[in-house]
């Protein structure tokens, strides 16, 4: 290009000159000029590794229909190849488990919580380990994070709402200590129906967070608390399987207080009028609800995401692998899975690009799971991972969350319970 335009620049001087009657000369006769050289073709983008040849076998508790199509066309389209089941074949976090530890076919598992996670890690499973791992995002999540091992996608937290309109407290503020004082509140709440699932062992462990003691042979948790417990779920009300969760008996006002879980909370009051004549108005700024002010603030989980070891997979699978649980966690995706699905991220740069304007109030309540408990070195979640399948022997061994009045049984006589019964399986 540069000796085109050099043989150019001559030409014209050597007309300018003779139209001017510079020289004598004869004019020169004219070159023919050159050709231009060609462009520079752009530099081809790289094509993105496909890595559809190896299915990957997801195991998850997050796994709504709706999840589950998602997440199987938005891999696809990356070039992953996985299989995960919905909720109608796999549906809470203990059957997510203990179905990845009896297939042993699993290569990833996410979702979960601390409780679970720590159980996974300390290798209460024994068919299920977790690979070493860490992702270019793990500085992204800052404390939900086992280092090496297991990093956090979605943060979670159980919340106590209540009504402030006619069919709630009328005006009237609730602020208390715990969450177990909504039993002499004088309002009217709604409690679950039954003793698993992930959001109902959260509640429970909301409730029953002021009543650790280690030295309690009722599974490190006083005979006082029990009691409490019982009366929430003895004086609650219910409405059978219709109401699967909190928030539809609260949205059609049948109670004032309410337990809801943070992801969806704003979805739901979103679409609360389809599902109610007196619905909850007012997602960001309520209208006629609000959030209990509980002094000891809520029980937070993250959700975390880890690779499993398995038998047989070869070097390149497991780099398939690798690369979608990497893929999956980055903040690009977290944004995208939280805006489908009204979920806030672990991942400080999908938090930020979903929430702009600084963090929901869901997520500034103080959370007491990572408090340590008195008389042990533990976190209070640390604290349930120990103690739950004694909580989850004690709660179904006396009877708790009948599923209708008709089944309702009679009080223990709390002065005589065996509790190293109590805490045992009645398997």
């Amino acid at each position: 290009m540069k000796k085109t335009l050099c043989l150019l620049l001559a030409l014209a001087m050597v007309l300018g000159l003779a139209a001017c009657g510079g020289s004598s000369a004869p004019a020169p006769t004219s070159a023919p000029a050159a050709a231009p050289a060609p462009e520079e073709a752009a530099p081809a983008e790289p094509e993105a590794p496909d890595y559809s040849d190896y299915t990957i076998r997801i195991y998850s508790n997050s796994n709504s229909t709706e999840r589950t199509t998602w997440l199987i066309e938005e891999a696809k389209a990356a070039g992953f190849n996985i299989s995960i089941d919905d909720n109608s074949v796999i549906s809470g976090d203990t059957q997510a488990i203990q179905s990845a530890n009896e297939n042993k076919d699993g290569d990833l598992i996410f979702g979960l919580n601390e409780t679970r996670w720590s159980q996974l890690l300390k290798g209460q499973y024994e068919n299920l380990s977790i690979m070493d791992w860490t992702p270019s995002w793990a500085d992204e999540v800052g404390d939900f994070k086992y280092d090496g091992k297991a990093y956090g996608i979605v943060i979670q937290n159980v919340l106590m709402l209540y009504r402030t309109d006619e069919l709630g407290t009328n005006g009237q503020e609730l602020h208390f200590d715990h969450w177990a004082d909504v039993v002499d509140s004088g309002y009217s709440w709604y409690r679950q129906n039954k003793v698993g699932g992930t959001t109902n062992m959260n509640i429970n462990s909301a409730m029953l967070y002021p009543f650790t003691d280690p030295a309690s042979p009722a599974g490190g948790i006083s005979v006082d608390g029990w009691k409490t417990l019982w009366k929430f779920c003895a004086d609650g009300k219910f409405g059978g399987d219709d109401y699967k969760y909190g928030f539809l008996p609260l949205n059609k006002g049948d109670v004032a207080i309410s337990e809801f879980y943070s992801s969806a909370l704003y979805g739901q009051i979103d679409a609360a009028a389809d599902s109610s004549a007196t619905p909850l108005k007012g997602t960001l700024q309520p209208e006629n609800w609000a959030l209990v002010d509980i002094a000891d603030g809520t029980y937070y989980i993250a959700e975390y995401i880890g690779i499993l070891d398995k038998a047989g997979r070869t070097p390149e699978q497991t780099a398939a692998v690798e690369a979608f649980a990497e893929w999956f966690g980055s903040a690009e995706v977290q944004a995208a899975w939280g805006e489908e699905f009204d979920s806030y991220p672990c991942n400080q740069g999908a938090a930020d690009e979903l929430y702009p304007d600084g963090i929901p109030a869901i997520y500034q309540i103080p959370n007491f799971a990572l408090n340590t408990v008195p008389g042990t070195d533990l976190s209070y979640a640390e604290y349930v991972a120990a103690h739950n399948s004694e909580w989850t022997n004690i709660m179904t061994n006396l009877g708790f969350y009948w599923k209708d009045a008709a089944g309702a049984v009679s009080e223990p006589d709390w002065d005589n319970v065996d509790w190293a019964a109590m805490t045992l399986s009645a398997e």
